[in-house]
């Protein structure tokens, strides 16, 4: 088929691979010449901290990103062009230079992504110049799964059942980039370089390199098929954060340096097969679309409650909630389980997921904070940070988000420690002041014996805080917080 233009541009965004690749692959099939191009963005970047996880995951993602473009194209000037500017005015303007006909990226449905798309589009019409954006983030997005009258589902099992009756071999399948790979395009001179270095990009070095985290698509593929000869696991392991139980995938799907579709075309395929462990993997898959579709539709989610009666509950404000909001997001709450959690991501930008939902209900229910606070936070220290499921996560246990939690369910800290931490392994590698006290007292070390904080070296209230607040009573106090609500969550 005659290709519909002469020359086309791939903007890269959170789509960091070159095999199955939706909007590359509608460039390569659609135009004779295809450079690719990839924004530090500014706008982005300018708020974060100078040493951030994230940029240098990117970073490092995008060097192999090149060096396969470059392969993939078969010329030595082949790769990928990096900008470091607005990405608004830079795509516009590196279009007009390459002389391109279009630009393709894939879609990115958060409100500042949509606000930024929008004026990226209106420039390039301007100029006649097209721009084609794809469905590349998620196996199903926006308004494919709708329910019988044409509505969003707001229920996560439904779409569930949705979502598993609509799927099949069409919508799993890869985008085969590579047969097409010939009409990748040699860059100009002037934007053969190599990936800015984290220096020039204003960054310092993290500690990335010393987290268990590869990067780029190999990173991924390295993880990935690791966790395939133990996903039937899954189901029992994941719950127990001191076991190989996760995939570790988190950040390498937020930043699409692997294939959403790969990943539910596996887990599907093993599901049908019997394995139980890959059903309820599968199920997490779809969870991420459930709350991207969530965002898609329901933008006010961003900065409110999805159920708009939460937004009038009274959360703890002044100086006391700062200092309780303190103590949390430093690991000083003298519930271990919610301090060793906090201590992980701290250090490493990661938090096990039923630890995630372990310290959000924490802080909004036994604390009475903001749920809006624990999500700034981590938006800022997690590094598969994303928008749809933090803010999804962070609803759901607060109750106030679609398909949450029912406002009087509120996690034990100790009961759940004692339940998913039973032998004290987690807590011990991130609070190793504790690591002598025995199972039974590690979880509620208020509650041991004299003798026993004596033989462990520990001194509540100098080297281990004591409770920044007594569960029972703050369960209470939550309970009379969300009575204003009562009535529209019965």
């Amino acid at each position: 088929m005659e290709p519909s233009y002469s020359t086309g541009l791939v903007w890269f965004r959170r789509d960091l691979r070159a095999s199955d690749h939706a909007a590359l692959y509608h460039a390569l099939t659609e135009c004779r010449a295809v450079h690719c191009a990839f924004v530090f963005d500014t706008e982005i970047l300018d708020p974060l901290p100078r040493k951030d996880r994230r940029v240098e995951f990117i970073r490092e993602s995008l060097v192999e990103l090149d060096e396969r473009l470059r392969s993939l194209s078969g010329h030595a000037m082949g790769g990928l062009i990096v900008l470091h500017a607005v990405a608004s005015d830079a795509i516009p303007a590196l279009a007009k230079e390459l002389a391109v006909d279009a630009v393709y990226t894939n879609h990115d449905d958060e409100p500042q992504a949509l606000a930024r798309d929008s004026r990226v589009r209106t420039r390039l019409a301007a100029a006649g110049r097209a721009f084609h954006t794809s469905k590349d983030h998620t196996v199903f997005e926006r308004d494919e799964v709708l329910t019988q009258t044409g509505k969003p589902y707001s229920v996560f099992t439904p779409y569930k059942n949705a979502w598993l009756k609509k799927v099949d071999a069409f919508y799993l399948k890869s985008y085969p980039v590579e047969r097409h790979a010939k009409a990748l395009a040699a860059r100009p001179k002037a934007h053969a370089h190599a990936v800015p270095t984290l220096e020039a990009l204003g960054f310092e070095p993290s500690d990335l390199n010393r987290q268990a985290l590869p990067t780029g698509a190999s990173g991924a593929d390295k993880l990935f098929e690791d966790f395939r000869q133990r996903i039937a696991r899954y189901g029992e392991a994941r719950d127990f954060p001191a076991v190989k139980g996760p995939s570790y995938l988190s950040v390498h799907l937020r930043f699409g340096t692997i294939s959403p579709r790969l990943l539910a075309r596996t887990a599907h395929g093993l599901m049908v097969q019997g394995n139980a462990g890959a059903a309820t993997w599968l199920s997490e898959l779809i969870w991420r679309d459930f709350y991207h579709q969530i965002l898609a539709h329901h933008p006010h989610v961003v900065g409110h409650s999805f159920k708009p009666a939460y937004d009038a509950i009274e959360w703890e404000q002044g100086p006391h909630a700062k200092e309780l909001f303190a103590a949390w997001c430093e690991g000083r709450t003298g519930y271990p389980l919610v301090d060793a959690a906090m201590a992980q991501i701290n250090q490493t930008g990661y938090m096990h997921n039923r630890l995630r939902m372990v310290v959000a209900s924490f802080l909004v229910k036994d604390l009475g904070i903001d749920w809006r606070w624990g999500e700034a936070y981590f938006a800022t220290h997690l590094n598969d940070f994303d928008l749809a499921a933090n803010n999804g996560g962070w609803q759901w246990a607060s109750s106030s988000g679609c398909d949450a939690q029912p406002y009087f369910r509120i996690f034990n800290p100790v009961s759940q420690s004692e339940k998913f931490d039973a032998r004290g392994q987690f807590i011990r590698k991130y609070l190793p002041q504790l690591a002598y006290l025995p199972d039974a007292a590690l979880h509620a070390p208020w509650k041991a014996t004299p003798l026993e904080l004596q033989a462990a070296d520990v001194v509540l209230g100098e080297n281990y805080p004591h409770p920044i607040v007594a569960h029972d009573e703050a369960r209470e106090r939550t309970l009379q917080r969300y009575a204003v609500v009562k009535t529209a969550a019965d």
